[in-house]
């Protein structure tokens, strides 16, 4: 009787333990970790267009290449010419006027000083 005892008590410890170690290792995976996902509401996954401030792939600003052109050492740059492909942007240095030509494109590179 006694060995009888021991064999159940044996196996109820077993189904025990299988019931538990599972629950166990569960919870042990719940460390709070998360992971969550932002959807910005774009297609394109960019932010959305009234976020970005002006459409920054049209060409050279008027602004953008007056400052340019005083940053290069142009006094009371002012644009006098602007077309399709360049803006044209005149003032005084040190030799008298100049001018500088900007290519219309964003960031406005210089095309000739």
């Amino acid at each position: 009787m006694r060995q009888l005892l021991a064999k159940a008590g044996l196996a109820a410890l077993m189904v025990v333990s299988g019931l538990v170690a599972p629950l166990a290792s569960a919870s042990a995976a719940d460390n709070g970790l998360r992971v969550e996902v932002q959807w910005r509401g774009d297609d394109r996954g960019g932010p959305r267009h009234y976020d970005r401030g002006p459409d920054r792939r049209a060409g050279c600003a008027p602004w953008h290449a007056e400052d340019k052109a005083a940053r290069m050492g142009l006094r009371r740059a002012r644009v006098v010419d602007m077309n399709r492909r360049v803006v044209v942007v005149a003032g005084f240095d040190r030799r008298g006027r100049d001018r500088v030509v900007f290519a219309n494109e964003r960031g406005c590179p210089v095309i000739r000083r």
